[in-house]
């Protein structure tokens, strides 16, 4: 079983010298002590790249983001007040409604219903924070606003593509985070980067904060390519949108499920989802047991799969 999604960036390097041709040292970044005054080009725009240079900006240092594309943003505030606070919250609580009721009555609507739900949703937050999103973009930040759907669904899309802001998003509209968008880097050069722009950008370091990839890019490392193939894509259901390719499935591909590989499965997801499904999950695990023999339906005692009906 694999349950575990690739961490790859959020790794600062030190702009190499002529002398070792282009090759440069890698670590993975823990903090920005040290680094006062410094210029720190940042690769990337989301969740890591904005808390690694609002990390800097507080020890001191000058960072400046490089955005290959655009960002969804949405206000911490906004995430847990609107978004999660009518399940997951306080008063939802007071309501009667259990961490388990929650979950089933978040993840059993149906994906078309649940774009639609969050597409209204999106429209309602983005009006009430126009200003905030105006600055955000004045700045020159480039705002993913690509179907008005909002983070719910693009998370179970690619699960990548968003910055939840606490706080990092107004250092980039005063300034104290730079902004580079719409170019990519073209060469790490002796004295820093150079973007496809054709500008070069001095570094002291170089952070790569590039996202993370796909659980097949796991099992290819740990069990072989000609596995991850067979697989095929994890995560997403068929959108039809960016990172998230058709046909339209309207379940996430390969979560909790048989897969084309025997006895390969996979979990993942936030804490709702990883609830939800692992009971599912657990039976059918439990029935392929039975199936092939390895004990029957008696061998255990039966264990609470929650409230679900």
């Amino acid at each position: 079983m694999v349950g575990a999604r690739v961490a790859r960036g959020a790794r600062p390097i030190s702009p190499p010298s002529p002398a070792v041709s282009g090759r440069a040292s890698k670590s993975a970044y823990t903090t920005a002590q040290g680094r006062s005054g410094q210029n720190v080009v940042v690769i990337g725009a989301n969740n890591s790249a904005h808390d690694v240079a609002a990390d800097l900006v507080e020890h001191g240092a000058h960072p400046t983001m490089v955005q290959r594309s655009p960002t969804l943003v949405l206000r911490q505030t906004d995430y847990r007040e609107k978004v999660l606070g009518p399940m997951y919250s306080a008063s939802a609580v007071a309501r009667g409604i259990t961490a388990d009721e929650a979950d089933f009555l978040t993840l059993s609507v149906q994906m078309r219903q649940f774009e639609a739900d969050h597409r209204v949703l999106w429209n309602e937050i983005h009006h009430a924070a126009e200003d905030f999103y105006a600055r955000l973009a004045a700045s020159g930040f480039l705002l993913d606003l690509e179907d008005g759907c909002g983070l719910g669904p693009q998370y179970r899309r690619t699960a990548a593509g968003y910055y939840i802001d606490v706080g990092a998003s107004e250092m980039v509209s005063d300034g104290r985070i730079g902004i580079r968008a719409g170019t990519e880097v073209a060469r790490v050069t002796p004295i820093g980067v150079e973007l496809t722009s054709g500008e070069e950008l001095p570094a002291d370091a170089i952070v790569y904060a590039t996202g993370f990839g796909n659980m097949t890019d796991l099992v290819a490392s740990l069990i072989g390519p000609s596995v991850a193939d067979r697989v095929g894509p994890c995560w997403g259901y068929g959108s039809g949108t960016k990172g998230d390719p058709g046909p339209w499935l309207g379940e996430l591909r390969s979560m909790w499920m048989p897969t084309a590989h025997p006895g390969l499965w996979f979990t993942g997801g936030n804490l709702a989802q990883t609830r939800f499904f692992s009971r599912l999950l657990a039976l059918q695990l439990r029935l392929h047991q039975i199936a092939d023999g390895r004990g029957d339906s008696h061998s255990r005692q039966p264990f609470d799969t929650g409230h679900c009906d």
